[in-house]
């Protein structure tokens, strides 16, 4: 669950697009964006990258980061210049061990002219070594880096990386992590996967995580401050590392009471989505004033405001859902974000079934019945929403919708099966909305067009006759302007979720 944002992606579309090379077999420079219509100007074009390989220091008291990144990538054309999306101050770039020029431009670009041009397919190791304050950096109006108390966090989507490494920012270059943190004794540096070592040395500790598995860039976080760490293990033998921040006050023992059980919930949505797909997990509750959630791979960020009313399982069964449905398979493109938001948003649904609070059947009545045929609520299609609505709340809601009506429409045994197959189907890679609905059809052997066209992508209310034959509860004509609907027990656990539709 995410932030909504105010989208730069309209700007300067045309100009990126004819940025692109006429011909990958001449040397030119790489695209600064990877075309994406959502975000044009996010990620770059003619490399691929395969790790990041982050050594970082970092002050609390002041907040000034300093780094170096070293990027493992290939090259997907002949190259005499390629971007890299980052906002901090850069001192050196280095390509293969030569030291490179480079400039800043755009809102976020960093233009690297290494020595001599690069050859398509070509191995590229790309050192950058740089310093600066984070939360002093802003881009298109915003900032992606929460200042703390006691430090600072870099958690946000559809971009957190400019604010502390940088990368080439679009899910569609996935890569592994290693993460080296240098902060002061008694300060933690948290990150995702596993805990590789915590060293201490001269006053300062060295925190350093891996993550093994292709991470999306702006699945990548970083946390640091005075936080209480506990661990444990999932009944699968998934290792569990949470981090509360010391200072939650009053929202501290909700956030452990909800957080703590991420291990048995991870259990419990397998069944569902299959194996657990990484060797790490937890999650991290930092003293930010944001309020919403976010699937951070293996190791989710949660605003203490999530839990500003009690415990809220809902919400952490919703960004671990995110590990297969979002994490593990990525979108193709923004446009894709439905994959993402209405499976976990459904997964809620299902926790609410298992809960005792409510079935998805009712929970999917009480959405349907909820918005009158004039609510601004179904202009918007969770199968392409648009920038300026990615994380509206019909994407989450409408999209769950829609997938219980595509449970009724091919059985609770195509269904689930759909479920557990997909994340193998595309596991470590990236996915679109037309191909879940071909793999739907496919293990189904149901023709789906029609019924995605009418929950998915029409920007009007499912008519009665679509409603009634999903098999929801519709009232009739005659009752139902005197008939409200009636709210399932877990509703309002799963609307306080919805306060991350806010703007950065």
């Amino acid at each position: 669950m995410h932030p909504r944002l105010i989208a730069p992606g309209a700007l300067a579309a045309a100009s990126v697009l004819l940025a692109i090379p006429a011909s990958a077999a001449s040397v030119g420079p790489g695209a600064p964006g990877v075309g994406d219509p959502y975000y044009p100007a996010y990620g770059n074009g003619g490399y691929d990258v395969s790790h990041y390989d982050l050594r970082l220091k970092y002050q609390p008291a002041t907040d000034e980061l300093e780094g170096t990144a070293t990027i493992l990538a290939r090259t997907t054309q002949d190259l005499s210049r390629f971007d890299l999306d980052f906002l901090l101050d850069v001192d050196e770039v280095r390509v293969n061990g030569v030291k490179a020029a480079f400039a800043s431009s755009g809102e976020h670009e960093l233009e690297i002219t290494p020595r001599t041009p690069l050859a398509k397919g070509t191995a590229v190791t790309v050192v950058v070594r740089y310093h600066g304050v984070p939360s002093s950096k802003q881009a298109y109006g915003f900032t992606s880096w929460h200042r703390t108390p006691d430090g600072g966090v870099g958690a946000n989507e559809p971009e957190a990386a400019w604010w502390w490494f940088p990368s080439n920012d679009h899910p569609s270059d996935k890569a592994t992590y290693d993460v080296s943190v240098q902060v002061p004794d008694g300060t933690q540096a948290i990150s995702n996967g596993t805990l590789q070592s915590a060293v201490s040395r001269l006053g300062w500790t060295r925190w350093s995580w891996r993550s093994d598995k292709p991470q999306a860039t702006y699945l990548a976080t970083l946390a640091v401050g005075r936080f209480d760490l506990t661990t444990g293990t999932t009944e699968s033998g998934i290792p569990v590392v949470n981090a509360y921040s010391k200072d939650l006050g009053a929202n501290a023992g909700a956030a452990r009471a909800s957080v703590e059980r991420t291990g048995e919930i991870a259990d419990w949505l397998s069944e569902y989505f299959g194996p657990y797909p990484f060797n790490a997990l937890g999650g991290y509750v930092p003293n930010t004033n944001t309020g919403y959630a976010l699937e951070t791979q293996t190791r989710p960020f949660y605003s203490p405001r999530q839990f500003a009313n009690g415990s809220n399982t809902s919400v952490v069964v919703h960004e671990l859902a995110h590990q297969w449905y979002g994490d593990l398979v990525s979108v193709a493109g923004w446009k894709d974000i439905w994959i993402n938001e209405g499976f976990a948003r459904y997964a809620q649904w299902l926790w609410s079934e298992h809960e005792g609070e409510g079935t998805a059947k009712e929970l999917a009545d009480y959405v349907y019945a909820s918005h009158p045929a004039d609510d601004p609520f179904w202009k918007v299609a969770p199968g392409d929403p648009g920038p300026e609505n990615q994380f509206h709340l019909a994407v989450y809601d409408r999209g769950a919708l829609a997938l219980q009506a595509l449970r009724d429409e091919i059985g609770d045994d195509a269904f689930f099966a759909v479920l557990k197959g997909w994340p193998q189907r595309y596991a470590h890679g990236n996915a679109s909305v037309e191909d879940f609905r071909r793999y739907a059809e496919e293990v189904s052997g149901a023709a789906l067009g029609a019924l995605f066209d009418t929950w998915l992508f029409q920007p009007s209310k499912p008519t009665v006759a679509a409603a009634r034959a999903a098999s929801l509860t519709v009232p009739s004509a005659a009752s139902a302007a005197s008939a409200a609907p009636v709210e399932p027990r877990s509703w309002r656990k799963i609307a306080a979720t919805n306060g991350v539709h806010d703007t950065h």
